[in-house]
């Protein structure tokens, strides 16, 4: 049984994406063991506990720095024990303790077709700004592994999502979350649950 940790900041929709495709099946041998948001408002946790799942929040604002608040979500983490970390709209920095000491166990979902529209400061609504500003046909969602560096680690799944002359970045954003996002992130999933993923030399392989 994979026991999954999903870590998010907002809504929580790709939460309840994944929390729908394990009732249904779609995720297979998968348990979703806790959520952490660093928001005390964030629906997220409503939705987690809802479902009767352990949701916490730990908040940068709680502590008196950020080396302080990243060695608490770590301690929360390494608690847990997560088999895999799933970022799921999390806005907040990985501390490189967790990288290391959950190695290609931390998956993140972006908001488009990386490396385009990428790194620091392409999030949220932010992405889909720059998308049409840009003029790109095709944009999409990406699923990758966590490593250091800012949306660099190894591509497990993308999938594209055409733009329309009419689209503003509201429109834009959630048909990338509805066609693109709440569909490749619970089959990672399902993909890590059985085995099928392996990396090599930065690169992901599906069996």
């Amino acid at each position: 049984m994979l026991k999954v940790l999903v870590c998010v900041s907002g809504g929580g929709t790709n939460l309840q994406a994944v929390m729908d495709a394990v009732d249904a099946g779609e995720i297979k041998n998968t348990e979703i063991i806790g959520v952490i948001s660093n928001n005390k408002n964030a629906f997220a946790l409503e939705r987690a506990r809802k479902k009767g799942i352990d949701a916490l929040c730990i908040s940068p604002k709680d502590f008196p720095d950020r080396e302080t608040f990243n060695q608490a979500l770590l301690e929360t983490v390494k608690e847990k024990n997560p088999d895999l970390i799933v970022l799921a709209g999390f806005l907040v920095a990985i501390p490189p303790a967790m990288i290391e000491a959950f190695p290609n166990r931390i998956i993140n979902i972006h908001p488009s077709l990386i490396p385009s529209f990428c790194g620091v400061g392409y999030y949220g609504l932010h992405v889909h700004e720059a998308v049409l500003a840009r003029g790109v046909k095709v944009t999409g969602a990406t699923v990758h592994f966590v490593d250091s560096g800012m949306d660099t680690g190894p591509i497990l799944l993308q999938k594209a999502v055409e733009v329309k002359q009419d689209d503003t970045p509201k429109t834009l954003q959630q048909r990338v979350m509805e066609e693109a996002e709440w569909k490749i992130l619970p089959k990672a999933i399902d993909l890590i649950a059985q085995g099928k993923v392996t990396i090599t030399e930065g690169k992901v392989n599906i069996q």
